[in-house]
């Protein structure tokens, strides 16, 4: 019987505070007016009913009678009252969020309240306790205080119930400052601070504790910690990455705050937390650049990017904006694309002051005309060639119009900047020229070629390439898709085991090709320095295991991510390499290195680029491939079996060895015309 009374008692309670969790939850949805009306008229409540205890705790007994005049106090204090709190701002603060300067204010408003019923009680000389003002002064801070507190204590338990407990590594000002940000949020409950300073160590801050390093994974166990949120912006990119590689085997989804120079630029803010950015795990710490190579390409002259709207393309903008020339040519052929580099720029040119004149031109690399009519217009006098398609797989299946746009875009851009004068042309390249095996590669490795070929006539014209390998997080690379894989579950997509790339963070690329321009003396091939290469499996367990998850061959486990290696690509190879040879020189940087490899004479290339003029234009996948094998070294036994055109026309699979044959001469007359000046 009385367990079942028990029971029933239980259930009532459990009723109760259910209606009243639900009454506050209603209460906070209501509009904010409404809210703040509820309040005075319950904080008026509170006051009479303070005024009342107060008479009767000092009396001892309940049995009160009042008379006019102290009914009159008591109204004159509740009016009183009603003025003071709305004059103070009681009704300002968010209770949810009050802080220790609306717990001041209610302490202030409700002593002035008190001086208002003593004042009334000695005025009107009513005939209540002479204590009564101070025993109100206790119970009214009691019930329009502690009110305030109680609802704060329940809302910031029932975030709690629904927010993620995480640790703070790095307990310095962008730490603090975070704490106080994610305070205010329902996202993220901070459990500690962790940081290796020894002094800090074992501190309160925040009502923190700050703990060692080494004490992570017990307080991931003991808290059931989800996140870590790496707040340590200034730090350099080899701690960065020391700290990351700590928390690579725990089972949290490590996320950092923007580094020091996104922060004092004011493109990014400490609150903005965002997950590890993959230069903390392969880049390095930058080399300080040359000032004297930028200035002498960029400084105070009109430069032009083509492909602006690119990865790389668009990091050169940003940085060659710095710089300081007169103006800044900005050529893509995606409106989109220049339309978003061009608002971007513009924005830094209001964050930072900067007068540079931004223009933005739609075109195409592969109209010679309109390429020399901009550079002659606008007196442009340093170029820098980013326009090309570099996706391996998407060239095999467009071979034609990859080569196109790869061959004759860097042809035609460089001609027209040759006969308008423009001092300096340099070609974005990269390491999949080194010994192709794909379209792709050949078609950039034989850009080079006609930029070398041009570099032997007499000209005004630099032309320099600079070669490197992948750039961290740019379009069509592994970081930005494993990232998307990773945030629907998996599985990763990784093509071999053993597939290897060289990686370099897109600032760090951008920065040194701008340096690297400044070298060319004409036909150089310039080097970047890409430290090791990266195994893709190694990095896609990485990023699994910074975003928390574990792996596991079975994809319905929870909390584990599978990895699935789906083979090679079209024309993809295992590893990549920087160079033909070994015949490499020093430039005085010690990040970049001038390769020494041979070319075609211009005559050759010019026979070259006619067959594949002809061969472009009829779409003869064989022919474009005959004439990639015969040019480029090490591209050899290609097959065409991937272009959908090509396929279409049930021609796929052919491999072609033979000699290429020699276009009519009446294509090549045809040619003559439109270019007299090639042959």
């Amino acid at each position: 019987m009385l367990n079942r009374l028990g029971h029933i008692v239980l259930q009532a309670i459990s009723g109760v505070l259910g209606s009243v969790r639900d009454a506050l939850e209603k209460l906070i949805e209501l509009p904010r007016n409404i809210k703040q009306a509820l309040l005075l008229g319950l904080d008026m409540l509170f006051v009479s009913a303070a005024m009342w205890a107060a008479v009767a705790i000092r009396h001892g007994h309940t049995q009160i009678t009042f008379g006019p005049v102290e009914i009159f106090c008591g109204a004159f204090t509740v009016f009183a009252s009603a003025i003071i709190f709305l004059r103070l701002g009681l009704y300002r603060a968010v209770i949810r969020f009050m802080g220790q300067q609306a717990i001041w204010a209610v302490i202030t408003a409700v002593s002035y309240s008190t001086l208002v019923l003593a004042a009334s009680v000695f005025l009107t000389q009513a005939a209540v306790p002479r204590a009564m003002p101070f025993i109100y002064w206790g119970v009214a801070l009691l019930l329009v205080g502690g009110s305030r507190l109680t609802v704060r204590a329940w809302y910031q338990a029932r975030l709690r119930a629904k927010s993620r407990n995480v640790i703070i590594y790095g307990a310095g000002e962008s730490g603090r400052q975070l704490v106080t940000a994610l305070h205010h949020g329902e996202q993220y409950r901070v459990v500690a601070f962790v940081d290796d300073d020894p002094l800090l160590q074992h501190s309160v801050i925040n009502g923190l504790q700050v703990a060692r390093p080494e004490d992570v994974k017990r307080l991931i166990n003991e808290h059931n910690i989800t996140q870590v949120l790496l707040a340590i912006p200034s730090a350099s990119a080899d701690r960065r990455r020391e700290i990351i590689n700590s928390l690579v085997g725990l089972p949290v989804h490590v996320r950092t705050v923007p580094r020091i120079n996104e922060l004092v630029s004011g493109r990014a803010s400490v609150n903005q937390i965002q997950d590890v950015d993959l230069d903390d795990l392969l880049g390095r710490d930058p080399v300080p650049p040359h000032p004297e190579l930028i200035d002498r390409c960029i400084t105070d002259k009109v430069v032009m990017v083509t492909g602006a709207g690119g990865s790389i393309g668009s990091e050169l903008c940003r940085q060659i904006l710095t710089s300081g020339p007169r103006e800044l040519l900005l050529l893509d052929n995606s409106e989109f694309a220049l339309y978003q580099i061009e608002r971007e720029l513009r924005e830094l040119k209001r964050v930072t002051g900067s007068s540079v004149d931004v223009i933005a031109l739609l075109g195409t690399v592969q109209n010679q005309a309109r390429l020399e009519t901009i550079y002659r217009t606008f007196g442009v006098q340093t170029v820098y060639h980013a326009a090309a398609y570099k996706h391996v797989p998407m060239v095999e299946y467009n071979v034609a119009e990859g080569v196109a746009n790869n061959v004759f875009g860097t042809w035609y851009a460089a001609e027209a900047a040759r006969k308008a004068l423009v001092e300096t042309f340099v070609l974005i390249s990269t390491d999949k020229a080194v010994r192709p095996t794909n379209v792709m590669g050949a078609s950039k490795r034989f850009a080079e070629m006609v930029l070398q070929s041009l570099a032997e006539r007499e000209s005004g014209t630099r032309f320099c390439m600079v070669r490197f390998g992948n750039v961290l997080g740019s379009s069509g690379s592994v970081v930005p898709l494993f990232r998307e894989q990773i945030a629907k579950g998996g599985p990763v997509t990784v093509t071999h085991p053993e597939v290897s790339r060289y990686f370099m963070s897109i600032q760090e690329a951008a920065q040194l090709v701008l340096q690297a321009g400044a070298m060319g003396t004409g036909g150089d091939v310039f080097v970047l320095d890409m430290g090791e290469p990266v195994k893709i499996v190694d990095l896609a367990k990485r990023m699994i295991r910074l975003s928390g998850y574990e792996m596991r061959m079975d994809q319905h486990a929870q909390d584990h991510i599978q990895i699935e290696f789906i083979g090679l690509r079209p024309g993809e190879k295992l590893r990549e390499e920087l160079l033909l040879g070994s015949n490499v020189t020093g430039t005085g940087h010690p990040m970049i290195m001038r390769a020494e490899e041979e070319g075609l004479s211009y005559k050759q290339m010019n026979r070259y680029l006619l067959e594949l003029i002809e061969y472009c234009d009829t779409m003869d996948c064989a022919g474009i491939t005959s004439v990639l094998t015969a040019a480029v070294s090490g591209f050899s036994r290609h097959e065409t079996r991937h272009d959908h055109v090509w396929c279409k026309q049930g021609r796929a699979g052919r491999v072609t060895l033979a000699k290429p044959k020699v276009p009519a001469a009446a294509a090549v007359s045809n040619v003559q015309e439109l270019f007299p000046d090639k042959l």
